[in-house]
């Protein structure tokens, strides 16, 4: 049996739908993979927890009905640690970045420095400094994945990377946006930009700040991944972006009206890569609804592959983050 160790940061709502997992899953991980996980740090935006090895369901109920780990003080000591702090002095083999920490690559190559591997869900490390984290894991053979970058749990970057080596990827078009999608399918129900927008955050599609849904950002971090794992780095200041923020509810209707839909389109051809609303055929692969996402991969050899599913979800985001720690189990 194999026992891997664990460095948690971030535990908001992505932080633990994981270690729900690793709690109803610990047996299936054991028969199945031969490994077990093992939680010895937690750092939140308040906090770190730090010991040979942290009850998870503990931590779960301390977060959830205290709001902070700095507040659980009966079992554990608590740190006053930043992330840099954390992969330098936490002996752990595998860091789990669930944050939106913009400058997280800064302790992501200090982790890889460390000797620990990366999992993250974090895009903008990625959108900014692939080249450099890549290089930097390949160099020391250790792992660094981030499936749930990109359409959370659905597989599109195992599948670039480990099931289409024998071909030339041509060009991936995909809608890689939840939120967008789903204001622009509310929009089409003769909903206002506005109601719809109000709609996804009342449900927690949307973020109270959704700017960087609207004016494409986030499909731009998730484009460029792309572009980095299918051709080559490239980072976001390379991406043409528009967002939806212009589009009118006339608009819509009059699109629907000629048998099609809007939807935020990412076009990722090699040196190229374009987000903005597109009006595409009803009955395109690209014409998802609510919060799913979908991507159209066109190969020399393949032709056309179509991968669709949820792009966004905390069981999906998790299921993502999840398969990455098992596969950085291989290393």
């Amino acid at each position: 049996m194999k026992t891997l160790s664990l460095s948690f940061i971030g535990f908001g709502n992505v932080g633990r739908s994981v270690a729900r997992v690793l709690l109803d899953k610990k047996q299936f991980f054991k028969e199945r993979y031969g490994i077990e996980f093992k939680t010895v740090s937690i750092t939140d935006s308040s906090a770190t927890v730090w010991d040979e090895e942290i009850d998870l369901r503990e931590a779960l109920m301390v977060k959830e009905n205290l709001g902070s780990l700095s507040k659980w003080t009966n079992d554990y000591e608590v740190f006053d640690l930043k992330p840099i702090d954390v992969v330098r002095e936490v002996e752990s083999d595998i860091v789990i970045d669930v944050t939106n920490d913009l400058n997280a690559h800064v302790w992501h190559l200090q982790a890889l420095r460390e000797g620990r591997s990366i999992v993250t869900s974090n895009k903008p490390p990625l959108a900014f400094h692939y080249r450099e984290l890549t290089h930097e894991a390949d160099r020391r053979g250790l792992s660094y994945k981030f499936e749930a970058t990109v359409m959370a749990g659905t597989p599109i970057i195992t599948l670039l990377q480990e099931s289409l080596k024998g071909d030339r990827i041509k060009r991936i078009e995909g809608v890689f946006n939840g939120t967008t999608t789903f204001i622009l399918s509310r929009m089409e129900r003769g909903e206002s930009f506005e109601e719809a927008l109000r709609k996804a955050q009342e449900l927690g599609i949307a973020e109270r700040d959704p700017s960087g849904d609207i004016n494409g950002v986030d499909a731009g971090y998730k484009a460029t991944i792309l572009h980095c794992v299918a051709f080559e780095p490239i980072t976001l200041e390379d991406v043409i972006l528009k967002g939806i923020g212009g589009i009118t509810r006339r608009e819509v209707m009059e699109a629907r009206g000629r048998g099609n839909t809007i939807r935020l389109v990412a076009k990722i051809e090699k040196g190229n890569v374009i987000v903005e609303p597109r009006e595409i055929p009803r009955n395109s692969p690209l014409a998802v609804a609510e919060t799913q996402n979908a991507a159209v991969i066109k190969t020399d050899l393949l032709g056309e592959l179509l991968l669709r599913g949820a792009g966004a979800g905390l069981k999906e985001t998790a299921s993502g983050v999840v398969s990455d720690m098992i596969r950085a189990s291989k290393i």
